[in-house]
């Protein structure tokens, strides 16, 4: 049974003889985070936009809830959130009036809506406040609120963290990890900004130029791209050459020591020598981040 509830085929998009998108094609299954990653500039936005019908493919083919998003974009857009970059707010107007007026917009007629995702979004007591008085955090989730009152199936998500500082960014991700478990909503995030997304991703896309340069979670990213593991031990060890075990080692000073092994199933006979030895306090792969996979497959730092 296909679960997917984005299909896209061989999509491309040329702008003014300019070629924006070539031969992309992923799907993603309906209750999933899904994180579209790549450098500015890679198409990321396109990708929404295209899924949403705001703009039409040059070619290829795309199936959002089962529906055509040029012949049938009203009908997915009646099932779909979206936040951006901007807050799309009103300053002066309440948290209150702000979801009040795009509840009549979306045809939701149900105040305790209102008052749930207001109370989700921690904002229940500013509700009565202007917007424009609010933080950029406060702002991201009220737009977050504004996205959900239709109860959509999908949200679209670009660099909704810009602009956050880190707390604000926490915030964000955990408000996001809520609303996909509770309400079960398929999440499309996009982002160049790597560690926001690690803890709340089941998949990633990975945006390069135009093409999808890779996809898969991040389990599958590892077997495919980890071909040296670096794994690293806070011990008391003491060990006076380049190797332990047959393993090349790096001494790291108070952190410990780093081993390069071949796979993660030296690990645990690695670590029962040790403890033979002396003792550990903490260990840790050092290069399975979301950011190292990043830059294995993109190839490049985003400056």
């Amino acid at each position: 049974m296909n679960n997917s509830i984005i299909e896209v085929t061989e999509v491309a998009k040329t702008i003014n003889g300019q070629s924006i998108l070539t031969d992309v094609s992923f799907s993603i299954e309906k209750g999933s985070i899904t994180g579209l990653l790549g450098p500015n500039g890679a198409g990321k936005t396109t990708i929404i936009r295209l899924l949403n019908g705001v703009i039409d493919a040059t070619c290829g083919t795309i199936s959002v809830l089962g529906k055509n998003p040029i012949t049938e974009g009203d009908e997915i857009r009646k099932n779909s959130g979206i936040v951006t970059e901007s807050a799309s707010l009103y300053n002066d107007m309440t948290a209150w009036e702000n979801l009040k007026f795009f509840a009549k917009i979306y045809g939701v007629n149900d105040e305790r809506r209102l008052s749930y995702l207001l109370d989700q979004f921690d904002l229940l007591e500013v509700k009565d406040k202007p917007v424009g008085t609010f933080s950029t955090g406060m702002k991201k989730r009220v737009s977050l609120a504004k996205a959900l009152l239709h109860h959509p199936k999908l949200l679209f998500l670009d660099e909704p963290t810009n602009g956050l500082d880190p707390d604000g960014i926490n915030s964000v991700i955990f408000y996001l990890d809520r609303v996909n478990k509770e309400e079960n909503v398929t999440i499309l995030i996009c982002s160049h900004v790597l560690h926001q997304l690690k803890h709340i991703c089941d998949s990633y896309l990975f945006l390069k130029n135009g093409r999808i340069m890779e996809k898969g979670t991040k389990h599958e990213l590892e077997d495919k791209y980890l071909k040296e593991i670096r794994f690293l031990v806070e011990t008391g060890l003491k060990v006076k050459d380049s190797f332990y075990m047959g393993y090349p080692i790096e001494q790291k000073g108070k952190e410990g020591i780093e081993f390069a092994l071949s796979s993660k199933d030296e690990i645990t006979p690695l670590l029962r020598e040790i403890l033979k030895e002396t003792w550990i306090h903490s260990s840790k792969i050092t290069n399975r981040s979301l950011e190292s996979l990043y830059f294995k497959i993109i190839g490049e730092r985003d400056e």
